[in-house]
Protein backbone atom coordinates (compact mmCIF):
# COMPACT_ATOMS: atom_id res chain seq x y z
CA UNK A 1 0.00 0.00 0.00
CA UNK A 2 1.54 3.46 -0.47
CA UNK A 3 1.56 5.34 2.10
CA UNK A 4 2.84 8.92 3.63
CA UNK A 5 5.77 6.49 4.81
CA UNK A 6 7.67 6.95 1.24
CA UNK A 7 8.18 10.28 2.90
CA UNK A 8 7.81 11.32 6.70
CA UNK A 9 6.93 15.23 7.80
CA UNK A 10 9.32 14.82 10.48
CA UNK A 11 12.83 14.17 10.70
CA UNK A 12 15.38 12.78 12.74
CA UNK A 13 17.78 15.05 14.80
CA UNK A 14 20.60 14.75 12.64
CA UNK A 15 18.46 15.41 9.57
CA UNK A 16 17.07 18.14 11.31
CA UNK A 17 20.42 19.75 11.96
CA UNK A 18 21.53 19.44 8.36
CA UNK A 19 18.85 21.74 7.45
CA UNK A 20 18.46 24.02 10.13
CA UNK A 21 20.94 23.71 12.96
CA UNK A 22 24.24 26.31 13.08
CA UNK A 23 25.77 26.64 16.55
CA UNK A 24 29.01 27.42 17.35
CA UNK A 25 31.64 24.87 18.77
CA UNK A 26 31.98 24.30 22.23
CA UNK A 27 34.16 22.31 24.77
CA UNK A 28 31.51 20.27 26.98
CA UNK A 29 31.99 16.72 27.38
CA UNK A 30 29.70 13.60 28.62
CA UNK A 31 29.12 13.76 31.92
CA UNK A 32 30.89 10.90 33.71
CA UNK A 33 29.17 9.59 36.49
CA UNK A 34 30.47 9.07 40.04
CA UNK A 35 29.20 5.47 39.85
CA UNK A 36 27.41 4.17 37.20
CA UNK A 37 25.82 1.33 38.93
CA UNK A 38 25.29 3.42 42.16
CA UNK A 39 21.51 4.65 42.07
CA UNK A 40 20.50 8.23 42.41
CA UNK A 41 18.27 9.24 45.14
CA UNK A 42 14.38 8.52 44.28
CA UNK A 43 13.72 12.27 43.94
CA UNK A 44 16.56 12.31 41.06
CA UNK A 45 14.78 9.45 38.88
CA UNK A 46 13.46 12.01 36.47
CA UNK A 47 14.40 11.22 32.53
CA UNK A 48 13.61 14.11 30.30
CA UNK A 49 13.33 12.94 27.34
CA UNK A 50 12.64 16.79 24.78
CA UNK A 51 10.20 16.20 21.84
CA UNK A 52 11.86 18.25 19.37
CA UNK A 53 10.38 20.35 16.32
CA UNK A 54 7.27 20.11 17.89
CA UNK A 55 5.09 23.06 19.99
CA UNK A 56 2.62 19.99 21.27
CA UNK A 57 1.49 16.54 20.67
CA UNK A 58 -0.93 15.98 17.77
CA UNK A 59 -3.10 13.67 19.92
CA UNK A 60 -3.16 10.62 22.97
CA UNK A 61 -5.35 8.61 21.13
CA UNK A 62 -3.58 5.38 19.89
CA UNK A 63 -6.43 4.89 17.38
CA UNK A 64 -4.97 8.34 15.87
CA UNK A 65 -1.46 8.81 16.65
CA UNK A 66 1.07 8.53 13.94
CA UNK A 67 3.50 10.86 13.91
CA UNK A 68 6.91 10.20 16.42
CA UNK A 69 6.37 12.32 19.29
CA UNK A 70 2.71 11.30 19.55
CA UNK A 71 3.58 7.64 19.09
CA UNK A 72 6.07 7.79 21.50
CA UNK A 73 3.95 9.58 24.33
CA UNK A 74 1.26 7.16 23.63
CA UNK A 75 3.33 4.20 24.18
CA UNK A 76 4.24 5.45 27.41
CA UNK A 77 0.48 4.83 28.54
CA UNK A 78 -1.08 2.13 26.53
CA UNK A 79 -0.49 -1.28 25.54
CA UNK A 80 -1.64 -4.14 23.25
CA UNK A 81 -2.10 -7.80 22.61
CA UNK A 82 1.92 -7.82 21.68
CA UNK A 83 4.66 -5.33 21.23
CA UNK A 84 8.05 -4.99 20.22
CA UNK A 85 11.59 -5.77 22.06
CA UNK A 86 13.92 -3.74 22.16
CA UNK A 87 15.37 -5.94 19.14
CA UNK A 88 12.29 -5.17 17.11
CA UNK A 89 10.99 -9.16 17.89
CA UNK A 90 6.94 -9.48 18.30
CA UNK A 91 6.86 -10.58 22.23
CA UNK A 92 3.63 -10.91 24.50
CA UNK A 93 2.00 -7.62 26.25
CA UNK A 94 -1.44 -8.05 27.47
CA UNK A 95 -1.75 -11.49 25.45
CA UNK A 96 0.30 -13.84 27.05
CA UNK A 97 -0.03 -17.03 25.10
CA UNK A 98 -1.82 -17.14 21.03
CA UNK A 99 -2.01 -20.06 19.01
CA UNK A 100 -3.14 -19.62 15.11
CA UNK A 101 -5.35 -22.41 12.87
CA UNK A 102 -3.73 -25.11 10.34
CA UNK A 103 -4.69 -22.77 8.11
CA UNK A 104 -3.28 -19.76 9.43
CA UNK A 105 -6.90 -17.41 9.45
CA UNK A 106 -7.61 -17.71 12.70
CA UNK A 107 -5.45 -16.44 15.37
CA UNK A 108 -6.83 -17.20 19.47
CA UNK A 109 -5.47 -15.00 22.50
CA UNK A 110 -5.27 -16.05 25.44
CA UNK A 111 -4.91 -12.77 28.36
CA UNK A 112 -2.64 -12.14 31.07
CA UNK A 113 -4.84 -12.57 34.04
CA UNK A 114 -6.18 -9.22 36.58
CA UNK A 115 -5.30 -6.82 33.90
CA UNK A 116 -6.42 -3.73 34.98
CA UNK A 117 -6.47 -0.13 33.55
CA UNK A 118 -4.66 2.37 35.31
CA UNK A 119 -6.94 3.71 37.08
CA UNK A 120 -8.08 0.04 38.36
CA UNK A 121 -10.72 -1.13 36.21
CA UNK A 122 -10.83 -4.36 35.06
CA UNK A 123 -9.35 -4.73 31.38
CA UNK A 124 -10.95 -7.97 29.65
CA UNK A 125 -11.56 -9.51 26.00
CA UNK A 126 -14.22 -7.08 25.34
CA UNK A 127 -11.52 -4.11 26.16
CA UNK A 128 -9.50 -5.44 23.43
CA UNK A 129 -12.51 -6.04 20.96
CA UNK A 130 -13.62 -2.65 21.32
CA UNK A 131 -10.73 -0.80 21.30
CA UNK A 132 -9.50 -3.00 17.51
CA UNK A 133 -12.86 -2.05 16.43
CA UNK A 134 -13.12 1.12 17.39
CA UNK A 135 -9.76 1.70 15.44
CA UNK A 136 -11.17 0.83 12.23
CA UNK A 137 -15.13 2.35 12.51
CA UNK A 138 -14.93 5.26 9.86
CA UNK A 139 -16.53 7.97 12.38
CA UNK A 140 -12.84 7.47 14.50
CA UNK A 141 -10.81 8.62 11.12
CA UNK A 142 -7.65 6.58 11.84
CA UNK A 143 -5.06 6.92 9.58
CA UNK A 144 -3.01 3.96 10.49
CA UNK A 145 -5.70 1.36 11.28
CA UNK A 146 -6.67 0.93 7.59
CA UNK A 147 -2.74 -0.14 7.06
CA UNK A 148 -2.35 -2.06 10.21
CA UNK A 149 -5.39 -3.93 10.61
CA UNK A 150 -6.42 -3.99 6.94
CA UNK A 151 -5.80 -7.95 7.45
CA UNK A 152 -8.94 -8.55 9.63
CA UNK A 153 -11.60 -10.40 7.66
CA UNK A 154 -13.97 -7.89 6.23
CA UNK A 155 -11.99 -4.41 7.44
CA UNK A 156 -12.73 -3.08 4.01
CA UNK A 157 -16.33 -3.61 4.16
CA UNK A 158 -16.58 -1.96 7.51
CA UNK A 159 -14.34 1.05 6.37
CA UNK A 160 -16.82 1.41 2.96
CA UNK A 161 -19.92 1.44 5.66
CA UNK A 162 -21.11 -1.90 4.15
CA UNK A 163 -21.43 -3.07 7.63
CA UNK A 164 -21.43 -1.97 11.11
CA UNK A 165 -19.00 -3.66 13.40
CA UNK A 166 -16.06 -6.33 13.15
CA UNK A 167 -17.22 -7.54 16.69
CA UNK A 168 -18.93 -10.70 16.06
CA UNK A 169 -17.55 -11.34 12.56
CA UNK A 170 -13.71 -11.14 12.55
CA UNK A 171 -13.30 -10.53 16.06
CA UNK A 172 -15.07 -12.98 18.26
CA UNK A 173 -15.01 -13.00 22.36
CA UNK A 174 -15.67 -16.25 23.58
CA UNK A 175 -14.83 -15.20 27.07
CA UNK A 176 -13.30 -12.48 29.40
CA UNK A 177 -9.74 -13.82 28.85
CA UNK A 178 -10.11 -15.18 25.35
CA UNK A 179 -10.41 -12.69 22.02
CA UNK A 180 -10.17 -14.29 18.30
CA UNK A 181 -8.85 -12.93 15.57
CA UNK A 182 -9.70 -13.46 12.22
CA UNK A 183 -7.72 -12.83 8.96
CA UNK A 184 -8.47 -12.73 5.40
CA UNK A 185 -5.46 -14.43 4.14
CA UNK A 186 -2.75 -16.84 5.94
CA UNK A 187 0.52 -13.98 6.95
CA UNK A 188 3.08 -14.50 8.78
CA UNK A 189 3.32 -10.84 9.66
CA UNK A 190 0.35 -10.72 11.23
CA UNK A 191 1.78 -10.18 14.42
CA UNK A 192 3.94 -7.35 13.51
CA UNK A 193 1.24 -5.43 12.15
CA UNK A 194 -0.66 -5.86 15.60
CA UNK A 195 2.07 -3.52 17.48
CA UNK A 196 0.72 -0.77 16.08
CA UNK A 197 -0.42 1.73 18.30
CA UNK A 198 -3.72 1.60 16.81
CA UNK A 199 -4.34 -1.47 17.84
CA UNK A 200 -3.32 -0.48 21.58
CA UNK A 201 -6.25 -1.22 24.01
CA UNK A 202 -8.52 1.96 25.86
CA UNK A 203 -11.25 2.32 28.11
CA UNK A 204 -14.11 2.65 26.59
CA UNK A 205 -16.11 4.62 29.33
CA UNK A 206 -13.33 7.62 29.10
CA UNK A 207 -13.66 7.65 25.27
CA UNK A 208 -17.32 7.09 26.07
CA UNK A 209 -17.33 10.59 28.60
CA UNK A 210 -15.05 12.53 26.60
CA UNK A 211 -15.08 11.67 23.03
CA UNK A 212 -12.21 13.98 21.06
CA UNK A 213 -11.22 15.10 24.34
CA UNK A 214 -10.06 11.64 25.73
CA UNK A 215 -6.40 13.55 25.55
CA UNK A 216 -7.14 15.90 28.17
CA UNK A 217 -8.05 13.51 30.37
CA UNK A 218 -6.19 10.98 30.44
CA UNK A 219 -4.66 11.34 34.10
CA UNK A 220 -7.84 9.70 34.95
CA UNK A 221 -7.21 6.36 32.92
CA UNK A 222 -7.23 5.35 30.22
CA UNK A 223 -4.95 2.49 29.43
CA UNK A 224 -2.73 -0.19 30.91
CA UNK A 225 1.03 0.76 30.41
CA UNK A 226 3.54 1.16 32.72
CA UNK A 227 2.69 5.22 33.22
CA UNK A 228 -0.03 7.06 33.22
CA UNK A 229 -0.09 10.85 32.56
CA UNK A 230 0.48 12.80 35.83
CA UNK A 231 -0.02 16.44 33.91
CA UNK A 232 -0.15 17.82 30.66
CA UNK A 233 0.32 21.41 29.81
CA UNK A 234 -0.34 22.14 26.29
CA UNK A 235 2.33 24.25 24.26
CA UNK A 236 4.98 23.14 27.05
CA UNK A 237 5.58 19.36 28.27
CA UNK A 238 3.75 15.99 29.21
CA UNK A 239 5.00 14.31 32.65
CA UNK A 240 4.08 10.53 33.32
CA UNK A 241 4.22 8.33 36.20
CA UNK A 242 4.54 5.17 37.01
CA UNK A 243 1.27 3.08 36.72
CA UNK A 244 0.63 1.51 39.99
CA UNK A 245 -1.81 -1.01 37.93
CA UNK A 246 0.76 -2.33 35.18
CA UNK A 247 0.60 -5.78 34.70
CA UNK A 248 4.33 -6.23 34.36
CA UNK A 249 7.58 -5.26 35.91
CA UNK A 250 7.20 -1.83 37.00
CA UNK A 251 9.55 1.13 36.50
CA UNK A 252 12.08 2.27 38.38
CA UNK A 253 12.17 6.11 37.47
CA UNK A 254 10.07 8.04 39.59
CA UNK A 255 8.71 10.46 36.49
CA UNK A 256 9.55 11.10 32.36
CA UNK A 257 8.71 14.59 31.29
CA UNK A 258 8.57 15.35 27.75
CA UNK A 259 9.07 18.67 26.79
CA UNK A 260 8.01 20.03 23.70
CA UNK A 261 11.13 21.98 22.08
CA UNK A 262 10.39 23.98 18.49
CA UNK A 263 13.90 24.41 18.01
CA UNK A 264 16.41 21.69 18.25
CA UNK A 265 19.55 24.32 19.19
CA UNK A 266 17.34 25.47 22.40
CA UNK A 267 17.59 21.47 23.08
CA UNK A 268 21.17 21.24 22.30
CA UNK A 269 21.46 24.33 24.66
CA UNK A 270 18.95 22.97 27.36
CA UNK A 271 21.17 19.53 26.89
CA UNK A 272 24.40 21.67 28.09
CA UNK A 273 22.87 22.83 30.79
CA UNK A 274 21.87 19.95 32.61
CA UNK A 275 17.84 20.28 31.92
CA UNK A 276 17.19 17.84 29.36
CA UNK A 277 19.24 14.10 28.94
CA UNK A 278 19.15 13.73 25.63
CA UNK A 279 19.47 15.65 22.56
CA UNK A 280 20.41 15.58 18.62
CA UNK A 281 23.51 16.84 17.57
CA UNK A 282 24.45 20.07 15.49
CA UNK A 283 26.49 18.96 12.29
CA UNK A 284 28.94 21.53 12.69
CA UNK A 285 29.70 19.16 15.90
CA UNK A 286 29.53 16.12 14.54
CA UNK A 287 33.11 15.32 13.88
CA UNK A 288 34.49 16.14 17.27
CA UNK A 289 31.36 14.70 18.98
CA UNK A 290 31.67 10.96 18.20
CA UNK A 291 34.64 10.99 20.56
CA UNK A 292 32.09 11.94 23.36
CA UNK A 293 30.47 9.24 26.16
CA UNK A 294 27.57 10.59 25.72
CA UNK A 295 27.30 9.90 21.73
CA UNK A 296 25.09 7.36 20.24
CA UNK A 297 24.51 6.39 16.22
CA UNK A 298 21.90 4.13 15.99
CA UNK A 299 20.91 2.78 12.31
CA UNK A 300 17.25 3.49 11.72
CA UNK A 301 14.39 1.50 9.58
CA UNK A 302 14.59 4.23 6.90
CA UNK A 303 16.16 3.49 3.50
CA UNK A 304 17.08 6.05 0.72
CA UNK A 305 17.46 4.56 -2.64
CA UNK A 306 17.04 5.00 -6.03
CA UNK A 307 15.20 2.50 -8.97
CA UNK A 308 14.88 2.74 -12.38
CA UNK A 309 11.73 2.15 -14.88
CA UNK A 310 11.79 -1.68 -16.17
CA UNK A 311 9.55 -0.46 -18.98
CA UNK A 312 11.87 2.86 -20.16
CA UNK A 313 14.88 2.59 -22.52
CA UNK A 314 17.41 2.56 -21.10
CA UNK A 315 16.78 0.89 -17.92
CA UNK A 316 15.00 -2.33 -19.65
CA UNK A 317 18.29 -3.72 -19.72
CA UNK A 318 19.43 -5.44 -16.53
CA UNK A 319 23.55 -5.06 -17.51
CA UNK A 320 22.60 -0.93 -18.49
CA UNK A 321 21.00 -1.10 -14.64
CA UNK A 322 24.02 -3.07 -13.18
CA UNK A 323 26.58 -0.36 -14.90
CA UNK A 324 24.63 2.35 -13.36
CA UNK A 325 24.66 0.81 -9.95
CA UNK A 326 28.41 -0.33 -10.17
CA UNK A 327 29.65 2.95 -11.29
CA UNK A 328 28.84 4.76 -7.70
CA UNK A 329 31.17 4.76 -5.02
CA UNK A 330 28.60 4.88 -2.42
CA UNK A 331 31.13 5.30 0.44
CA UNK A 332 33.07 8.40 -1.07
CA UNK A 333 29.41 9.68 -1.91
CA UNK A 334 27.97 9.29 1.45
CA UNK A 335 30.97 10.44 3.49
CA UNK A 336 31.31 14.06 1.37
CA UNK A 337 27.44 14.86 1.17
CA UNK A 338 26.20 13.76 4.36
CA UNK A 339 29.44 13.57 6.42
CA UNK A 340 28.98 10.60 8.89
CA UNK A 341 25.48 11.49 9.59
CA UNK A 342 23.95 8.51 7.03
CA UNK A 343 25.65 5.03 6.49
CA UNK A 344 26.35 3.83 3.18
CA UNK A 345 24.76 0.61 1.89
CA UNK A 346 23.50 -1.98 -0.81
CA UNK A 347 20.76 -3.54 1.50
CA UNK A 348 16.85 -3.28 0.92
CA UNK A 349 16.03 -5.13 4.41
CA UNK A 350 17.65 -2.50 6.45
CA UNK A 351 20.22 -3.40 9.53
CA UNK A 352 18.39 -3.16 12.86
CA UNK A 353 15.79 -5.99 12.43
CA UNK A 354 14.98 -9.65 11.90
CA UNK A 355 15.63 -10.61 8.05
CA UNK A 356 19.22 -8.06 7.40
CA UNK A 357 21.44 -10.26 5.94
CA UNK A 358 24.76 -9.63 6.74
CA UNK A 359 26.19 -11.65 3.93
CA UNK A 360 24.23 -9.28 1.04
CA UNK A 361 26.17 -8.40 -1.53
CA UNK A 362 26.09 -5.78 -4.34
CA UNK A 363 25.15 -6.65 -8.66
CA UNK A 364 29.17 -7.28 -8.63
CA UNK A 365 29.20 -10.52 -5.84
CA UNK A 366 30.95 -8.65 -3.40
CA UNK A 367 30.41 -6.33 -0.49
CA UNK A 368 32.05 -3.15 -1.55
CA UNK A 369 30.37 -0.16 -1.25
CA UNK A 370 32.70 1.56 -3.06
CA UNK A 371 31.50 0.62 -6.68
CA UNK A 372 33.63 -1.81 -9.21
CA UNK A 373 34.69 0.42 -12.46
CA UNK A 374 35.52 -2.73 -14.43
CA UNK A 375 33.01 -4.15 -13.99
CA UNK A 376 30.38 -1.12 -14.55
CA UNK A 377 32.09 -0.41 -17.68
CA UNK A 378 31.50 -4.05 -18.82
CA UNK A 379 28.49 -4.30 -18.13
CA UNK A 380 27.81 -0.96 -20.24
CA UNK A 381 29.37 -2.81 -23.17
CA UNK A 382 27.15 -5.57 -22.87
CA UNK A 383 24.31 -3.97 -22.62
CA UNK A 384 25.20 -1.79 -25.67
CA UNK A 385 25.76 -4.39 -27.10
CA UNK A 386 22.41 -5.96 -26.71
CA UNK A 387 20.52 -2.84 -27.48
CA UNK A 388 22.17 -2.71 -30.35
CA UNK A 389 23.69 0.50 -29.62
CA UNK A 390 27.72 0.90 -30.90
CA UNK A 391 28.13 3.94 -28.12
CA UNK A 392 26.50 5.60 -25.22
CA UNK A 393 25.98 8.33 -27.08
CA UNK A 394 23.09 6.41 -28.39
CA UNK A 395 21.99 5.82 -25.21
CA UNK A 396 17.98 7.70 -24.67
CA UNK A 397 18.45 11.12 -22.66
CA UNK A 398 18.14 10.12 -19.35
CA UNK A 399 16.64 12.37 -16.29
CA UNK A 400 17.02 11.52 -12.70
CA UNK A 401 14.02 12.91 -11.21
CA UNK A 402 13.99 13.73 -6.95
CA UNK A 403 12.38 15.69 -4.58
CA UNK A 404 13.40 19.08 -3.58
CA UNK A 405 14.26 20.74 -0.14
CA UNK A 406 17.20 19.52 0.72
CA UNK A 407 20.32 20.79 0.05
CA UNK A 408 21.85 17.35 0.77
CA UNK A 409 19.71 15.61 -2.00
CA UNK A 410 21.02 18.03 -4.55
CA UNK A 411 24.71 17.48 -4.13
CA UNK A 412 24.39 13.87 -4.06
CA UNK A 413 22.27 13.37 -7.06
CA UNK A 414 25.26 15.54 -8.66
CA UNK A 415 28.27 13.80 -6.87
CA UNK A 416 25.71 10.30 -8.92
CA UNK A 417 25.78 12.14 -12.09
CA UNK A 418 29.74 13.26 -12.40
CA UNK A 419 30.11 9.60 -11.34
CA UNK A 420 28.22 8.28 -14.24
CA UNK A 421 29.79 10.36 -16.87
CA UNK A 422 33.45 9.40 -15.79
CA UNK A 423 32.96 5.94 -15.23
CA UNK A 424 30.33 5.10 -17.92
CA UNK A 425 30.68 8.28 -20.10
CA UNK A 426 26.47 8.90 -20.24
CA UNK A 427 25.01 12.12 -19.38
CA UNK A 428 22.26 12.49 -17.10
CA UNK A 429 20.18 15.39 -16.05
CA UNK A 430 18.64 16.06 -12.82
CA UNK A 431 15.36 16.68 -12.55
CA UNK A 432 14.56 18.25 -9.08
CA UNK A 433 10.44 18.64 -8.26
CA UNK A 434 7.60 19.10 -6.10
CA UNK A 435 7.43 16.13 -3.84
CA UNK A 436 4.18 15.69 -4.37
CA UNK A 437 4.70 15.78 -8.21
CA UNK A 438 7.22 13.14 -7.62
CA UNK A 439 4.44 11.14 -5.81
CA UNK A 440 2.34 11.52 -8.70
CA UNK A 441 4.77 10.53 -11.36
CA UNK A 442 5.91 7.80 -9.77
CA UNK A 443 2.51 6.16 -9.19
CA UNK A 444 1.53 6.99 -13.24
CA UNK A 445 5.32 4.91 -13.66
CA UNK A 446 3.34 1.97 -13.37
CA UNK A 447 3.01 -0.24 -16.02
CA UNK A 448 4.10 2.71 -18.32
CA UNK A 449 6.69 2.78 -20.55
CA UNK A 450 6.93 6.48 -21.21
CA UNK A 451 6.50 7.30 -17.28
CA UNK A 452 9.38 8.54 -15.28
CA UNK A 453 12.65 6.47 -16.21
CA UNK A 454 14.71 7.35 -12.98
CA UNK A 455 14.05 8.27 -9.50
CA UNK A 456 14.99 8.58 -6.04
CA UNK A 457 12.59 8.21 -2.65
CA UNK A 458 12.86 6.89 1.04
CA UNK A 459 10.92 4.06 2.99
CA UNK A 460 10.62 3.99 6.41
CA UNK A 461 9.19 1.35 7.89
CA UNK A 462 5.97 0.54 8.70
CA UNK A 463 6.49 -2.35 10.71
CA UNK A 464 9.60 -4.12 11.37
CA UNK A 465 9.35 -7.43 9.11
CA UNK A 466 10.37 -8.22 5.76
CA UNK A 467 7.50 -8.23 3.79
CA UNK A 468 7.47 -4.67 4.54
CA UNK A 469 10.30 -4.37 2.89
CA UNK A 470 9.75 -6.77 0.01
CA UNK A 471 6.62 -7.82 -0.71
CA UNK A 472 5.02 -4.06 -0.45
CA UNK A 473 7.34 -2.90 -3.14
CA UNK A 474 8.20 -5.72 -5.44
CA UNK A 475 5.65 -8.10 -5.52
CA UNK A 476 3.31 -8.87 -7.97
CA UNK A 477 0.60 -5.76 -8.70
CA UNK A 478 1.19 -4.41 -5.47
CA UNK A 479 0.77 -0.19 -5.06
CA UNK A 480 4.38 0.37 -5.05
CA UNK A 481 5.77 -1.37 -7.82
CA UNK A 482 5.94 1.30 -9.66
CA UNK A 483 9.47 0.45 -11.46
CA UNK A 484 7.75 -2.60 -12.51
CA UNK A 485 9.96 -5.55 -11.45
CA UNK A 486 8.24 -8.52 -13.05
CA UNK A 487 5.80 -6.63 -15.28
CA UNK A 488 7.92 -5.84 -18.07
CA UNK A 489 8.98 -7.26 -21.46
CA UNK A 490 12.52 -7.83 -20.36
CA UNK A 491 14.45 -11.63 -20.91
CA UNK A 492 14.47 -11.58 -17.10
CA UNK A 493 10.63 -11.09 -16.57
CA UNK A 494 10.25 -14.65 -15.73
CA UNK A 495 13.27 -14.81 -13.16
CA UNK A 496 11.10 -11.97 -11.76
CA UNK A 497 7.99 -13.52 -11.24
CA UNK A 498 9.34 -16.73 -9.53
CA UNK A 499 11.33 -14.15 -7.24
CA UNK A 500 7.81 -12.63 -6.22
CA UNK A 501 6.18 -15.84 -6.02
CA UNK A 502 8.95 -16.49 -3.86
CA UNK A 503 8.20 -13.76 -1.55
CA UNK A 504 4.63 -14.40 -1.54
CA UNK A 505 5.73 -17.98 -0.35
CA UNK A 506 7.54 -16.12 2.28
CA UNK A 507 4.75 -14.02 3.63
CA UNK A 508 2.56 -16.65 4.24
CA UNK A 509 5.57 -19.53 6.17
CA UNK A 510 4.69 -19.07 9.75
CA UNK A 511 8.24 -21.31 10.43
CA UNK A 512 10.44 -18.12 10.82
CA UNK A 513 13.91 -19.71 9.96
CA UNK A 514 12.52 -20.53 6.68
CA UNK A 515 10.68 -17.66 6.18
CA UNK A 516 13.57 -15.16 6.90
CA UNK A 517 15.71 -17.46 4.33
CA UNK A 518 13.25 -17.30 1.61
CA UNK A 519 13.28 -13.34 1.96
CA UNK A 520 17.33 -12.75 2.05
CA UNK A 521 17.44 -15.20 -0.97
CA UNK A 522 14.74 -12.93 -2.40
CA UNK A 523 16.42 -9.50 -1.29
CA UNK A 524 19.79 -10.78 -2.98
CA UNK A 525 17.88 -11.51 -6.07
CA UNK A 526 16.61 -8.02 -5.86
CA UNK A 527 19.75 -6.28 -5.06
CA UNK A 528 21.83 -7.94 -8.43
CA UNK A 529 18.52 -7.04 -10.79
CA UNK A 530 19.06 -3.25 -8.89
CA UNK A 531 15.24 -3.41 -8.66
CA UNK A 532 16.25 -0.94 -5.98
CA UNK A 533 19.59 1.13 -5.98
CA UNK A 534 20.12 1.56 -2.58
CA UNK A 535 22.29 4.63 -1.58
CA UNK A 536 22.20 4.35 2.70
CA UNK A 537 20.73 4.18 5.77
CA UNK A 538 19.26 6.79 7.66
CA UNK A 539 20.42 6.79 11.47
CA UNK A 540 19.69 8.75 14.41
CA UNK A 541 22.30 10.62 16.12
CA UNK A 542 22.15 11.71 19.50
CA UNK A 543 23.30 12.66 22.81
CA UNK A 544 22.35 11.34 26.08
CA UNK A 545 23.43 11.55 29.69
CA UNK A 546 25.82 8.87 30.98
CA UNK A 547 24.30 8.58 34.01
CA UNK A 548 20.86 7.41 32.38
CA UNK A 549 21.55 3.69 32.61
CA UNK A 550 19.53 0.82 31.12
CA UNK A 551 18.41 2.50 27.88
CA UNK A 552 18.71 -0.25 25.05
CA UNK A 553 18.71 1.68 21.44
CA UNK A 554 17.09 -0.03 18.76
CA UNK A 555 16.18 0.69 15.16
CA UNK A 556 12.76 2.65 16.02
CA UNK A 557 13.52 4.57 19.07
CA UNK A 558 11.58 2.74 21.19
CA UNK A 559 11.18 1.86 24.45
CA UNK A 560 9.37 -1.86 25.22
CA UNK A 561 7.22 -1.11 27.69
CA UNK A 562 8.75 -3.60 29.97
CA UNK A 563 12.42 -1.99 29.61
CA UNK A 564 11.12 0.59 31.89
CA UNK A 565 11.64 -1.41 34.87
CA UNK A 566 15.46 -1.74 33.63
CA UNK A 567 16.00 2.21 33.34
CA UNK A 568 17.37 4.54 35.91
CA UNK A 569 18.98 7.26 36.94
CA UNK A 570 22.62 6.91 38.24
CA UNK A 571 24.79 9.00 40.84
CA UNK A 572 26.42 11.93 38.82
Amino acid sequence: MKTGKKFTGWLPPLLVCLLALELSACSTSGVIPLNPLAKAPLNQQVYTDPMLNVPDLTTLDPALASDPSSVAAVQMIFTGLVQLDDKLRVRPQLAQSWEESSDGTTWTFHLKTHLKFSDGTPLTAKDVAYSLDRALQPATKSTTAPIYLALLRDSDKMLAGTIQTLVNDSILVPDDNTIVLIVRKKAAYFLSMLTSTCSYVVEKSLVAKYGAGLSDHLSEGGGAGPFKVAAYTHGREIDFVPNPNYYGPKPQLRKVVFPFYQQPAKAYQAYQAGRVDVTGVPVSLLANTKKRQDFHQVPQLWINYYTMNYLAKPFDNTAIRQAFALALNKTTIVKSVWKGALQATNHIIPQGMDGYNPALTGPDGTQSLAGNVAAARDLLAQGLKQEGWSSAAQIPPIKLTYATGLVAFDQEVAAMIQAWHQVLGVTVTADPTNYNTLLDEVTAATNNANGLQFWGLAWVAEYPDPQDWLSLQFGKDVPNNNMNYGQNYGSAAAKQQLIQQQIAGADATMQQDGRIQAYQQAEQALVNDVAWLPMEQVTQIFLRKTYVRGMIDNAQSLVPPDDWANIYIGQH
